[in-house]
């Protein structure tokens, strides 16, 4: 049996700056944001504050789950804690679905008696969060395919780019025509913007906590290149899961020709494996076929 040694650390890991600047950046905005809605009683503004909490929230707990990653492996937790950075997403992913329901709850209210909004102020606020959230956009741009956590920060912070725009429309709609449906209509079309996007990132995250097969592994490709290895007589019992975005694990056992020797076929079997599929931990059971009669075979 054998498995590979030194894992590759969890693709987050490597963009802990941007993180933390986009983290800094969007809580000083969402204060911002929050006052900017209170006071010019703009549920858009609030609306779009809820957004920045969920970004706020998700980064932070992405930045938490960097720091518990890398830490090392103990004889408690063997893989270590990769798996906080999914529980991070998954946390990010309800909260964000919460409070996409609350804002449609709450524009339909607003829809019914539509309150006057001081659309002024509500624009300058929207302005300083589209440039916040515009840097925000190139700095994790790059890093947003590494990631579930790093994905779910791009796409929220992209988000708030977008409703920001629509919020500066809005209020250039009230201004010049003081018609107030403006401000509900885009609350609701935040909250839809963000639902499908959430209910995404929420179905990836139980994915991996399921130990669902990676998406960029295929099980029946990897099982046929295995058969071609030689010294190979058959393949069983092959797994493949995600242990945090960027890591994925497999296990396997092969089943040795008459002829073949264990040490060559293992290690022909390891390379393959590990150079040709994006497996970053390889465990590999290599066995006579009379060992593997006793086997329940999956």
């Amino acid at each position: 049996m054998s498995g590979t040694h030194g894992m590759s650390g969890s693709a987050a890991a490597r963009n802990k700056r941007p993180l933390t600047i986009v983290f800094f950046l969007t809580l000083t905005y969402l204060v911002a944001e929050v006052v900017g809605g209170w006071w010019t009683g703009s549920l858009a503004l609030l609306a779009d504050a809820g957004h920045m909490l969920t970004d706020v929230a998700g980064v932070g707990l992405a930045l938490l789950a960097i720091r518990f990653g890398e830490k090392p492996a103990t004889a408690q937790r063997t893989f270590g804690y990769y798996r906080f950075e999914i529980l991070a997403a998954l946390t990010n992913a309800v909260v964000l679905i919460l409070i996409s329901i609350y804002i449609l709850y709450e524009a339909y209210f607003r829809f019914l008696n539509p309150p006057q909004v001081e659309s002024g102020t509500m624009r300058w606020v929207a302005g300083v969060g589209m440039l916040v959230n515009l840097y925000g956009v190139y700095l994790l741009r790059k890093s947003a395919g590494e990631s579930l956590n790093m994905k779910g920060a791009y796409f929220e912070v992209l988000s708030d780019l977008l409703t920001s725009v629509g919020v500066i429309v809005a209020g250039l709609i009230m201004l010049t025509t003081k018609w107030y449906y403006a401000d509900p209509l885009l609350s609701a079309g935040i909250g839809l913007f963000i639902l499908p996007r959430t209910w995404a990132l929420l179905k990836e995250s139980v994915n991996v906590l399921l130990e669902g097969t990676p998406a960029d592994v295929n099980l029946e490709t990897l099982r046929q290149g295995l058969l071609q290895v030689p010294g190979v007589a058959a393949v069983h019992d092959l797994h493949a899961w995600v242990l945090t975005s960027g890591v994925n694990a497999l296990s396997v056992h092969v089943v040795l020709t008459d002829e073949a020797r264990h040490e060559d076929v293992l290690t022909r079997a390891q390379d393959y494996v590990t150079t040709k599929h994006p497996i970053q931990h390889a465990t590999i059971q290599v066995e006579r076929g009379d060992f593997a009669q006793h086997e329940t075979h999956l």
